[in-house]
């Protein structure tokens, strides 16, 4: 343990001052989403809305996010990380502002569809930010870091959510309506606290312009050809994934509300616990990957899962639930920050933002496409059998895309850039 403790130390030691100061915007911004993730359905339906509008509000989100993140990610490797990242900060962070003062369903839709639109510059930008920032032997570990410090501070926010609004409606005796408001409102301030720290990243002007230099589409299909294959070989496995997620991760809140009957401040509990789950698995992430390689922990992990995932499908109980939905949100999350630093050894610089964005961009496009197909069979066939389908078929999408991604990245694949993909990758 202490050697484990020691090491995730010396780590964090290594990072240069604009990994610290991105990891402590990442801290401060997703703080903001957790309160929202946990809250915004509950604050839909006190507007008087049904279930089908809170599945229009993440297709609206997620619809705008995925449209935009490849030419987010083009702009990316093109004006550098830290501008495209401080912009959709800021309007990101407004459409949260008046995502929690609106009530009208166009102004609740069209308000999802900017925060989707600007989450995309985030998101598209962080990943390329920490990989031109951080040496190959420090990637895995620092993609753990990240994904276990957002996971940290989504319970932070999750906890928050849930505890606020039952202390404002309770204690105080606000409303649920103004309760609930208030408390997204705390979390838009959050988001706009995030903007400090961004302001304070200096980028490598050198490293910008290389990136920049003759980037027409005729050249980059041309000097790039095996890198966009890789891309695009990810990205099949990153639709099936996101398929299943965007069936039930959306509405994790509605299934404990509607199975089970719980407070608001429980369901934060629990999801929060989720949340830290996720952090612990993701720090063991990287020894499990000098263990059997990257694609083997990937595949274990992402297996591992579905039996939890299915315990929280069928059971009745809201302790075998809770058991459930611990361990599969744990073991599910844990490849990702291993996937994101193979896509990342595996692309030139020249590419990585858009690497990024052609992942981010498919996995968004299920959650826009799953969202209203949930909320719809939930509708249809009950708080029972609605989510015991909607699992189900996750599960199944879980194992299609975990086997493909086997199947397709087990042997080393030849690349043009410097770095190979599978360099530290264990022989079969």
């Amino acid at each position: 343990m202490v050697s484990f403790v020691g090491g995730w130390s010396k780590q964090f030691k290594g990072y240069n001052q604009n990994v610290r100061l991105f990891l402590l915007s990442s801290i401060l911004a997703h703080i903001g989403m957790g309160i929202f993730m946990i809250i915004y359905n509950y604050y839909i339906r006190e507007l008087g809305y049904d279930d089908q509008m809170n599945g229009s509000v993440i297709a609206m989100q997620s619809i705008a996010t995925a449209l935009l993140l490849l030419p987010a990610g083009i702009l990316s490797d093109r004006v550098g990380r830290k501008k495209v990242i401080l912009i959709g900060a800021v309007f990101a962070a407004t459409s949260l502002l008046f995502r929690s003062v609106l009530s009208l369903e166009i102004l609740l839709l069209g308000t999802a569809f900017m925060t989707g639109l600007f989450m995309a510059f985030i998101q598209v930008s962080s990943i390329p930010l920490l990989a031109e920032n951080s040496t190959e032997k420090q990637r895995v570990h620092l993609f753990s870091f990240n994904f276990a410090i957002i996971m940290v501070a989504n319970v932070i926010g999750n906890t928050l959510g849930g505890t606020l609004s039952d202390f404002f409606n309770y204690i105080v005796g606000f409303s649920p309506l103004w309760s609930i408001r208030l408390t997204l409102l705390i979390g838009a301030a959050f988001f706009f606290a995030a903007l400090i720290p961004i302001l304070k990243i200096r980028e490598d002007r050198k490293l910008r312009e290389e990136n920049a230099q003759d980037r027409s589409f005729k050249r980059l299909f041309k000097t790039q050809r095996q890198g966009i294959k890789i891309i695009l070989l990810f990205a099949v496995a990153q639709i099936l994934i996101g398929f299943g997620s965007g069936l039930v991760i959306p509405y994790l809140n509605l299934y404990f509300v509607d199975r089970f009957e719980i407070s608001h401040s429980l369901v934060g509990i629990i999801i929060s616990g989720g949340q830290a789950m996720t952090a612990v698995a993701l720090l063991i992430g990287p020894a499990v990957v000098s263990r059997v390689g990257e694609v083997r922990a990937v595949v274990m992990l992402q297996l591992m899962s579905i039996p939890f995932l299915l315990i929280t499908a069928y059971t009745q109980n809201i302790y075998w639930a809770i058991f459930g939905f611990l361990f599969r949100q744990a073991l599910m999350n844990a490849g990702n920050p291993i996937q994101m630093s193979l896509m990342m050894r595996s692309v030139d610089n020249s590419i990585k933002g858009l690497a990024n964005s052609v992942g981010q961009a498919v996995f968004q496009l299920g959650w826009a496409v799953m969202g209203p197909v949930s909320t719809t069979i939930v509708m249809v066939y009950g708080a029972y059998s609605g989510y015991a389908i909607v699992f189900s078929i996750t599960g199944v999408l879980y194992v299609v895309g975990t086997v493909y991604f086997f199947v397709v990245f087990r042997k080393p694949i030849s690349v043009t850039s410097n770095e190979t993909l599978h360099k530290s990758e264990k022989s079969s």
